[in-house]
């Protein structure tokens, strides 16, 4: 009797393992189909979003740096960088502004502003044909004034919901005035820029723009910008950071250094 009934005990065992076990089996299949559904939905998703028209709203970007010190030595420094963009169909234009502008003891010591006008015409999801004008003037530099303008291409290389980088390179005819002969050279050149904005956090965005221009006929005369900056959303429209700027240039006169360095606690406004 207690054998028939250990065998009775087995059996229902191995019987209820089996339905389990088929039932993992499906359970494990159904989380495939719903995977494979949910991937082929947000694939899907992506592609009706790229068929929306782009916004055409103004969107204003608005920073202002300031610092000021007293004692020993009184100085002043006040930054301003701007940026408006407008997008109209394919279509798009922009502004940009970085200025300057720092005292001690009621000398000039910084004097600086440079900005960019740029067209775009949107190819395809991620490849623009753009056209830039470009213009810079630095008191304190070799130069009196440098100027660009020319054709290029933009592709937007990567974009997630933490991360996007574009890349941009433009062919340009530039024109540099010296302050040391007063003479004007004008040449041929070429530009390569990269822009990288990570999320790190909720509130917190890390942003990296660089860029590099050339003359094609004198590898030597070059300029590299870069700009390194940390900004915390402190409401809807305003936001608090850090930002770090490096100006170079490689070819200046005598008593000029080649490269001004830049640390800069700000306030900006997004609308």
């Amino acid at each position: 009797m207690h054998k028939i009934t250990l065998s009775l005990l087995l059996a229902s065992s191995l019987v209820m393992a089996a339905e389990v076990a088929k039932d993992q089996v499906k359970l494990a299949a159904d989380i495939e189909i719903a995977k494979a559904e949910k991937s082929a939905a947000e694939k899907k998703l992506k592609a009706l979003q790229a068929q929306l028209p782009q916004d055409q709203t103004i969107k204003t970007h608005v920073q202002l740096g300031y610092i000021k010190t007293n004692g020993n030595t009184k100085t002043e420094t006040f930054s301003l960088d701007g940026s408006f963009k407008k997008a109209w169909g394919k279509n798009s234009g922009s502004i940009i502004f970085d200025g300057q502008y720092g005292n001690a003891d009621g000398s000039i010591t910084k004097n600086k502003y440079s900005t960019e006008m740029q067209y775009a015409y949107l190819f395809t999801n991620t490849l623009s044909f753009t056209y830039l004008v470009g213009y810079k003037n630095d008191e304190f530099s070799a130069y009196n004034y440098q100027s660009y303008t020319g054709p290029g291409i933009k592709w937007a290389t990567y974009k997630s919901d933490k991360q996007k980088l574009d890349l941009e390179a433009s062919v340009l005819y530039s024109q540099d005035l010296f302050k040391s002969t007063n003479n004007t050279n004008r040449y041929s050149a070429y530009s390569a820029e990269l822009s990288y904005e990570l999320k790190v956090l909720e509130n917190l965005k890390f942003n990296q723009g660089l860029s590099y221009r050339s003359s094609f006929e004198n590898s030597n005369n070059y300029f590299v910008f870069s700009k390194s900056e940390l900004s915390s959303k402190i409401s809807n429209i305003f936001s608090a950071g850090i930002s770090y700027k490096i100006d170079y240039a490689n070819v200046v006169t005598t008593g000029i250094k080649r490269q001004d360095n830049t640390l800069e606690a700000f306030i900006s406004l997004d609308y």
